[in-house]
């Protein structure tokens, strides 16, 4: 089983799951993938970052220059081009001994009975669609 999921859908992937009442085998494989999830999340936060300095204003020592904690962004159009170009791409998970936590949260997904709405239901369609394509590529 392989699954993809966008950078950009890391963090309410995460909050989705994480908010999901579990117990046993269910719990633990639900908590190995949001680990998972969480540090591409992180990654994909400094990689933010380092594009934001890459486009900020820079002082006389070639620093990014911040005003109240933000980067000075010189070029927003091509900035969010590549922040638009990071959260796009993909994190795969794959094969090995992430196949059982896979099928674990596929189940959990299907066997959800929680009410969803707005973002909460947008997200679940997302995963519940990248684990359906994830079993076609058995």
């Amino acid at each position: 089983m392989k699954i993809a999921i966008e950078n950009g859908k890391l963090g309410q992937a995460i909050s989705l799951l994480f908010d999901l009442p579990l117990k046993g085998k269910q719990s633990r494989h639900r908590t190995k993938f949001i680990g998972k999830l969480n540090a591409r999340l992180e990654e994909v936060e400094n990689d933010r970052i380092a594009l934001a300095k890459e486009h900020a204003k820079k002082d006389a020592d070639g620093e990014a220059v911040q005003t109240d904690g933000n980067f000075d962004i010189v070029d927003v159009e091509a900035f969010s081009k590549d922040l638009k170009e990071l959260y796009a791409e993909e994190m795969i998970i794959e094969g090995g001994d992430v196949s059982g936590m896979l099928k674990t949260v596929k189940a959990i997904l299907e066997d959800c009975d929680k009410e969803l709405s707005g973002q909460e239901a947008f997200i679940y369609d997302y995963l519940c669609d990248q684990f359906e394509k994830g079993v076609d590529e058995e």
